[in-house]
């Protein structure tokens, strides 16, 4: 509980400190500040797509169906936060290219990656034996992820982009205090990450324990 109240307070700081103490980016002005949760949900995304990856390898080769779950837990919230890392791009789109989308390549690999994923869902929606369906979505969820990396920081890196690098290429410099809040986020959004994926563990659990009382 002490350590929830502490990530509320913490999220609640950088929101305030990104509009009140981070000054506008050299170069993108006020859109910069999306800086600040754009690229956090998109590291959540790679990382809780990692982590089902991770589940599905152990569910394999240990068989607990618990596995099973936390992978699909982490496949969800990979989802979600890749969906908040496409929208927080697409306004940043907007505000630096004057429109929402325009098939970069950034945002077109980001789109493919959703769909890989959306389909991982489909798998599982029409699978009813528990088994079967937990063994076929742990392969699909490992072949998924081999995807990640090639999309997120291949494909962009091969094609000409508009999307500024800060890092990797040195074409923009982060302010100071840019940099103060950006860390915090990061840390924030992971902490975030963590609370719901517990959270949401412990509601499949439930569920899962449910369904069994009632097939008994």
């Amino acid at each position: 509980m002490i350590w929830q109240i502490i990530l509320g307070v913490w999220m609640t700081a950088v929101i305030l400190a990104s509009f009140l103490y981070v000054p506008p980016a050299v170069g993108l002005g006020e859109m910069g500040r999306i800086l600040i949760y754009h690229v956090p949900s998109a590291w959540i995304a790679v990382l809780a797509y990692l982590m089902a990856m991770v589940n599905s390898v152990s569910y394999l080769r240990k068989g607990d169906i618990r596995l099973d779950r936390q992978a699909q837990v982490n496949a969800e919230l990979g989802t979600v936060f890749c969906i908040l890392a496409t929208v927080t791009g697409s306004i940043w789109s907007k505000g630096s290219w004057g429109m929402y989308w325009n098939w970069d390549p950034r945002q077109t690999s980001i789109a493919v990656l959703l769909m890989i994923y959306a389909a991982y869902f489909v798998l599982r929606g029409s699978i009813e034996d528990s088994d079967r369906r937990a063994r076929l979505s742990a392969v699909y969820a490992i072949l998924a992820f081999l995807t990640v990396p090639f999309l997120v920081f291949i494909v962009p890196r091969i094609y000409a982009s508009l999307h500024p690098d800060y890092i990797g290429r040195g074409k923009m410099q982060i302010d100071r205090r840019m940099l103060q809040v950006f860390l915090a986020s990061l840390a924030g959004f992971t902490g975030l990450y963590a609370w719901i994926y517990q959270v949401q563990v412990r509601l499949e659990n439930l569920l899962y324990k449910q369904a069994m009382k009632r097939e008994a």
